[in-house]
């Protein structure tokens, strides 16, 4: 983009659109550390400004990167091809919360905690919730189908979005899906929009589906002797006709990094820990937990850790929480894959991985959502290891592949994960997926260089 371009963009666009190194600073990265800056920066109001800065793009040529509040981990949000971040961080209205039909209407830029908030005090519930649900925005959880902890239970993003509004490639204001429980008339747009990291479009807005909230939460911490009994008890758990609400685990690397706020010591060998929760009615939630820690106890726990109240949780959750921080921080270069594997595989992958870090010199984290077997693989190095890591994550996913898993199960693949995707995915798979974008965007100025190789 010259400079006359970009101040033709400048008077036509208005204030919002910016070339300020402070706005370019800002969308130059998210949380995987990959940086590139963009050219310029727009800030819209609506999705009238949107379309008309894409029609401009098609026009002119230049690219046209989403950008919600860029917790992603894989760079789908960074401007690798240059052009114009278009972030959406002001569009952040929540524009109804029906508690007649059990819906909410957003804007994509509110972030999901104040989405969680807002329908708590009107008694309805939105379960998803990432690790970054205090900061992450619902366009973005759309754009990747986020889920965390709760999708155990209650699903991910797109088994709760009914319908939404995006600006397509060329400008034009597309709604799609419904406002109901039920709709089956035509392909599922709605479903194909869900997931596809802003690679076909701006979503604008969102019609979500909210459900009753539970009144009650109780949770246990539970200690094993290695991973294999860890998750031989989610397995006991979770064909005992109990659903929990949360499944979380941590191998004996993540306990090391936040041994200080345990309430209890390590033992030696490979000890594993699983956070665990129920949730409903209170007599319900309470007998569940009992329920969750009898077999914990039956299986063989070393330690259990109830929390029978918000504080106490608060706590447990705040180990799980800071694991994820302090790994980040522990090393200067940091990777990470969110791997998926049977629930049954689990022990095989995670014995695994010590012997990956060693060849590699890198050290490597194992922790996650073991209810539907999403375990987040960390790996850190000190400076100059990053090849070394990509070539470990490669031999990460074909061990993951193996064991009849997938190499993403809420982080999408963006830039970061791209060159694995053909070791998953067959060449067909990927020509059709290239072609249905190639359709909603002939000129190649959405989101270019993310996904495909």
């Amino acid at each position: 983009m010259d400079v006359a371009l970009l101040d033709a963009l400048a008077r036509e666009l208005g204030p919002g659109f910016r070339t300020d190194p402070e706005a370019l600073g800002g969308a130059a990265t998210d949380d995987s550390g990959i940086a590139a800056a963009p050219e310029a920066v727009f800030f819209p109001r609506n999705a009238d400004e949107i379309s008309r800065l894409l029609q401009l793009a098609d026009r002119h040529g230049f690219a046209v990167t989403p950008r919600g509040a860029g917790t992603g981990l894989c760079a789908g949000s960074v401007a690798t091809a240059g052009g114009v971040v278009v972030a959406t961080t002001a569009m952040d209205r929540i524009l109804a919360i029906d508690t007649a039909n059990l819906i909410a209407v957003v804007e994509p830029g509110v972030i999901t905690k104040t989405l969680r908030d807002a329908a708590a005090e009107t008694g309805l519930f939105y379960p998803p919730d990432p690790a970054s649900l205090a900061t992450s925005t619902m366009g973005g959880n759309a754009a990747t189908n986020a889920g965390g902890p709760a999708c155990v239970k209650y699903g991910v993003t797109r088994d709760y979005v009914l319908g939404a509004t995006c600006v397509l490639p060329d400008g034009e204001i597309l709604e799609t899906g419904v406002a109901t429980r039920k709709g089956v008339v035509g392909y599922d747009l709605s479903g194909l929009l869900i997931g596809s990291e802003g690679t076909l479009g701006v979503i604008t807005e969102l019609t979500v589906k909210l459900i009753p909230h539970p009144r009650e939460v109780r949770a246990v911490a539970a200690l094993f002797a290695d991973a294999r009994a860890a998750v031989t008890t989610v397995s006991a758990i979770m064909t005992s006709g109990i659903t929990p609400s949360a499944v979380e685990f941590m191998d004996r690397a993540c306990l090391g990094l936040v041994e200080e706020l345990l309430p209890l010591a390590l033992p030696d060998g490979e000890p594993t820990l699983l956070l665990l929760e129920a949730d409903g009615d209170p007599d319900e939630a309470a007998r569940d937990i009992a329920r969750i820690a009898a077999i914990c106890r039956d299986a063989g726990a070393l330690a259990l850790m109830p929390a029978d109240d918000a504080a106490r949780r608060e706590k447990l959750w705040d180990i799980r929480r800071q694991t994820s921080t302090r790994i980040h921080e522990s090393a200067p270069v940091y990777l990470s894959d969110d791997t998926v594997v049977p629930i049954a595989r689990i022990p095989e992958l995670v014995a695994r991985l010590p012997g990956l870090g060693q060849r590699f010199g890198m050290t490597v984290y194992a922790f996650g959502h073991a209810g539907d077997g999403n375990i987040h693989v960390n790996v850190t190095g000190e400076d100059g290891s990053r090849e070394r890591g990509l070539t470990l994550l490669r031999e990460l996913v074909a061990i993951v592949l193996e064991l009849g898993g997938t190499m993403s199960g809420e982080h999408g693949i963006g830039l970061a994960k791209k060159p694995f995707l053909d070791m998953e995915l067959s060449p067909r798979s990927i020509a059709l997926q290239k072609s249905i974008k190639r359709l909603f965007d002939p000129r190649g100025v959405m989101n270019p260089g993310k996904i495909f190789p």
